[in-house]
């Protein structure tokens, strides 16, 4: 008696598998082989070979029970096809990003894109001594933009930027530190609106502090990629910042990278930002100053590697002319565990010897 009722409990569910089989389920096509061989189920649109079993017990209802086990399946098969859909969505779309230190929900990053990394391979390595200058000239007026990235292998970083145009003409000048130009190269973007326009570079620093150059221009789109002064959009809120006034923004450990824009309104743009990694620790210093803080704004991605990391920005002009800030996070690590510690200490002298 046990082993008819167990048959008929099988027959009677055996065709709420054929949804499931009909549409290629690896987990459930084996079943289906197996009660098929058995002849209690068939498949879609055939008659079952033995229905014995299945119509035997006039107080057991198949046809009832069939329908419900059919419902639930198909139920069960779209809620697995939505929900792939929706991984397969964010597998494209790639990571979410954070805004302002805290995640943006339903945002996305086009691509898992390094800005200095680009400009780097697409542009030729010129290296800068201390104490050194160095110019790139660009006669043409359809030169539009100008990305600019200062690396070290290591050792500090300690440099002038500024851009020409015409005769002692500066409209655009940045004062350049960097604790470790290796771990935190500097990146950034320099609007070159009417022409011809040349930016130089000199290394501030000592003979022994060498850095490396890439300078790479866009012309008619032709880097759409990359980032922009004047067409980025960032999402954060923009926040007015009077003269002689400040602003920090503190970021997780899980943000790689921080993008930065400043604008004015038409008027000049005296700012100074500010990598900090505890109190008072400054591990990347730039002043900056544009003759026009519409006309050519000022974007720069910030490298965050480690935890606590706050960025300031200070107007360093007169209240006369404040300037508007957006700060967010532009890339957000997925490899780094929140259990994995932060390992300091000496690796050389006394302490390798034992």
């Amino acid at each position: 008696m046990k082993i008819t009722g167990a048959f008929l409990l099988l027959a009677s569910g055996a065709t709420a598998f054929q949804p499931l089989a009909s549409k290629g389920n690896s987990r459930v096509s084996p079943v289906f082989s197996y009660l098929s061989s058995l002849g209690q189920v068939s498949p879609l649109g055939s008659t079952p070979q033995n229905n014995d079993i299945a119509t035997r017990g006039s107080d057991v209802s198949i046809t009832k029970n069939d329908f419900f086990a059919r419902r639930a399946d198909e139920d069960r098969t779209r809620r697995l096809e939505d929900r792939l859909n929706q991984l397969e969505r964010e597998n494209i779309q790639g990571p979410k990003i954070r805004s302002g230190g805290k995640p943006a929900p339903g945002r996305y990053m086009a691509s898992d894109l390094n800005p200095a990394a680009i400009i780097s391979d697409r542009s030729a390595n010129v290296k800068v001594q201390g104490g050194s200058l160095k110019t790139w000239s660009y006669a043409s007026p359809m030169v539009e933009r100008i990305h600019v990235v200062l690396k070290t292998e290591g050792r500090p970083l300690d440099a002038d930027v500024a851009l020409w145009q015409g005769p002692d003409n500066t409209p655009h000048k940045m004062r350049i530190y960097v604790e470790d130009g290796a771990e935190r190269p500097f990146s950034a973007v320099i609007e070159t609106p009417r022409g011809p326009n040349t930016v130089s570079i000199r290394n501030t620093g000592q003979l022994e502090f060498p850095l490396n150059a890439h300078v790479l221009a866009e012309v008619d789109g032709s880097n759409s990629d990359l980032p922009a002064a004047k067409s980025n959009d960032l999402k954060t809120e923009a926040m007015t910042i009077q003269g002689g006034a400040l602003r920090t923004y503190p970021f997780d450990p899980t943000v790689d990278s921080v993008a930065v824009l400043l604008k004015t309104d038409g008027r000049p743009l005296n700012a100074r930002i500010e990598l900090l990694q505890g109190p008072n620790n400054n591990k990347q210093v730039v002043e900056i100053y544009t003759e026009d803080g519409l006309d050519r704004p000022f974007f720069m991605i910030i490298e965050t590697p480690g935890s606590g990391n706050v960025v300031r920005v200070v107007n360093s002009a007169t209240v006369e002319f404040p300037l508007t800030a957006w700060v967010e996070a532009h890339k957000i690590g997925t490899s780094s565990s929140p259990l994995e510690p932060v390992i300091g200490g000496d690796d050389d002298g006394f302490i390798r010897q034992w």
